[in-house]
C-alpha cells in the first residue's frame, strides 16, 4: 500500500469477479447485493478515474460478496462451484494470491488472455453466463 492509498481504497476481488465486474448490468442476487455491486462497479471502476482503482486478489469472500444472500462467513453456499470458477479465472488472468493491480491493468489482462467466445467454457456453470452480459462486455473490450 502506498502513502496515498488507504485500506478502504483497495477493492478486494476473488478471481472470477474481474469478469463479473466487466459484464455487470445492474442485476444481482438481491437488492442489497445489486446496490453494493453497483457502488463498486459503476461508482468506482466505471468512474472517470476507475482505471486507477486498485484491486487486491483474495481467495474467499470479497467486497462484492459482502451483502450476498449466498455468503456464509468467508464462504458461499455454492463454494465448490465458486472455487472452480475462481481457479479457472485466476489461471486465465494469471492472477496470484494477494496480487494488486489497477482496474486498467485488469482490463488489459482480460483483453490479452480471454478471447471472445471463451466465456462458455471459462464461466461454465455460472448462472449469469447464459444471459450474455459478460460476453457482450468482453466483445466491447476487444473492440477498443
Amino acid at each position: 500500500m502506498n502513502k496515498e492509498e488507504t485500506k478502504d481504497d483497495v477493492i478486494r476481488f476473488r478471481p472470477h469477479h474481474f469478469l463479473c465486474a466487466l459484464g455487470f448490468q445492474g442485476k444481482g442476487y438481491s437488492e442489497d447485493f445489486t446496490a453494493n455491486m453497483s457502488d463498486i462497479v459503476d461508482g468506482r471502476l466505471r468512474s472517470d478515474t476507475g482505471d486507477n482503482a486498485v484491486i487486491q486478489v483474495v481467495g474467499l469472500a470479497d467486497d462484492i460478496c459482502g451483502p450476498c444472500p449466498k455468503r456464509r462467513g468467508k464462504l458461499c453456499t455454492q463454494q465448490m462451484k465458486i472455487s472452480v470458477l475462481d481457479r479457472s479465472h485466476a489461471a486465465a488472468l494469471r492472477l496470484q494470491p494477494h496480487e494488486r493491480l489497477t482496474w486498467g491493468e485488469a482490463k488489459a489482462r482480460i483483453k490479452a488472455n480471454v478471447p471472445c467466445g471463451s466465456l462458455k467454457t471459462l464461466c461454465q456453470n455460472c448462472q449469469w453466463e447464459p444471459y450474455g452480459m459478460c460476453e457482450t462486455a468482453l466483445a466491447k473490450l476487444h473492440e477498443k
